[in-house]
């Protein structure tokens, strides 16, 4: 397991803060309440494992496969559905929704091999993930990867709490499967817009890793 390099400074400031808290609260109260003291060492110990944990990037087997469409994120699916797009195809396509809770890998993969040929950044608000209008209504950052059987829109969409994107992709970039393409911060949500003639491989409610499960096979 690694460290992604999004949370290097969100580490060092909260390092930097358990350990000022601490000096302070041991120097100050642990002579007088030293039950306080050890809670408040807890609680900020906690805080900043917690965040040492978010920014954390685990060795998997990659899983590779030309007709894959492979999970571009780790969470739950909350949405199998046939929807209009209105923002690039025009059309309908197929919706698979990934939530990313605060306590998932947020590093974002991309699902196939191909090119980058849109590539949009959105503002917008900050509904739940999960709420259906997230999906259109929130800041969120689209991403079309053109595959030689179709293509495949990737929106990185930010939740309640998720107040930074970061896509480090660029029209005209051909990316390889389960390759980097980004990083949300502290809890949000990934959209796939696929052709209707792919077969969604994954059930609502299922629990999908980034660069390993199938969430559909291209014909």
């Amino acid at each position: 397991m690694t460290i992604h390099k999004e949370g290097y400074k969100s580490i060092l400031i909260t390092a930097i803060l358990f350990a000022v808290i601490n000096l302070a609260s041991f120097y100050f109260i642990s002579f007088h309440l030293a039950w306080l003291s050890w809670l408040i060492f807890i609680l900020t110990l906690g805080l900043l494992l917690f965040i040492i944990s978010f920014f954390r990037v685990p060795r998997r087997q990659l899983m590779l496969g030309s007709n894959l469409v492979i999970a571009p994120a780790d969470g739950k699916v909350v949405v199998i559905e046939e929807v209009y797009d209105e923002e690039y195809f025009k059309d309908k396509r197929l919706q698979v929704s990934i939530f990313m809770s605060p306590a998932n890998v947020h590093q974002n993969r991309t699902p196939v091999t191909g090119e980058v040929v849109y590539n949009q950044y959105h503002k917008g608000k900050y509904l739940v993930a999960w709420h259906p209008k997230s999906s259109t209504e929130n800041e969120r950052h689209s991403v079309v990867i053109r595959h030689p059987k179709g293509e495949i829109l990737v929106k990185q969409i930010a939740g309640a709490l998720a107040k930074r994107i970061v896509n480090y992709l660029s029209v005209g970039q051909k990316v390889e499967q389960c390759a980097e393409m980004g990083f949300i911060k502290f809890g949000s949500r990934v959209d796939l817009l696929l052709p209707l003639n792919a077969k969604v491989n994954v059930k609502f409610n299922e629990v999908v890793k980034g660069g390993v499960s199938v969430i559909a096979t291209l014909p």
